[in-house]
């Protein structure tokens, strides 16, 4: 299945940069929306950014205290790797969304975004200080790819926390940040978006299975077949599209 997905169902090549930027906002807000059905706001915490593909140290990312079902296209702000806005209509930014993505964008060029939430399965399970087990197919695109970041739990709000995160993840694709929730990242907002609802229902799955006892792990091999199939990018690209054309019939107004 990679090879398939990886040469044939991959995202388009965009070579204008103002086209390339407008994909980019849309999915972003749309990811917003989408995190918003599935209940994994709460309050004012979570974020989602995405580097602007012409401004590289830069990124977009959603207003402070706007709630995520109601965000769209021209309510995303841009924001540089000192904190400043330097566009958009909106004025406040999140501290924490800052420190942590800023320094994850500064140390993984690799990705283009990052998504972070306070879901309540994924909170329930930072609380174990475990990591996701290959109990599902489901779970496989985490099989030796995620970490637990079990440095500090609580509010993130200093630059050197931002630094510590960034670093634990590194090359990883997903983190469990201990007491806290669920980060994921990836080299398209549809990516790391993804990562992020598939991680939320393994971490659910792996609670209630844990629960009934008697837990069989798929064996070695097949988690490793499973995450070359389905850890990819292009598969969590392409896993990404129902859930965003499931937002664009719904919620047309995304665009505004």
């Amino acid at each position: 299945m990679s090879k398939i997905i990886s040469k044939e169902i991959a995202p388009e090549i965009v070579n204008n940069i103002d086209d390339e930027r407008s994909e980019r906002k849309l999915k972003l807000a749309s990811a917003f929306r989408l995190f918003a059905h599935y209940g994994f706001d709460e309050g004012i915490a979570g974020h989602i950014t995405v580097r602007d593909p012409e401004f590289m140290d830069t990124f977009w990312v959603n207003p402070f205290g706007v709630y995520f079902g109601m965000i769209s296209v021209s309510d995303l702000i841009r924001v540089d790797m000192a904190g400043n806005i330097v566009e958009g209509k909106h004025t406040k930014l999140n501290k924490a969304a800052f420190i942590v993505h800023s320094k994850i964008h500064q140390k993984r060029p690799d990705i283009n975004a990052v998504a972070h939430a306070h879901s309540i399965y994924g909170r329930i399970f930072s609380a174990t200080g475990k990591t996701i087990r290959p109990l599902t197919i489901e779970a496989t695109p985490f099989y030796n790819d995620h970490v637990l970041f079990n440095d500090l739990g609580g509010e993130v709000n200093q630059l050197s926390e931002g630094d510590l995160i960034a670093e634990a993840l590194t090359d990883k694709k997903a983190m469990i940040l201990r007491n806290h929730g669920l980060l994921t990242v990836g080299k398209t907002v549809d990516e790391a978006a993804w990562w992020f609802v598939a991680m939320e229902r393994s971490c659910q799955t792996q609670i209630m299975v844990e629960l009934l006892g008697n837990c069989v792990e798929l064996e070695a091999d097949e988690a490793e077949r499973g995450y070359q199939e389905l850890g990819n990018s292009a598969a969590g690209w392409f896993q990404y599209q129902p859930l965003f054309q499931k937002i664009m019939k719904e919620q047309p107004d995304v665009v505004r």
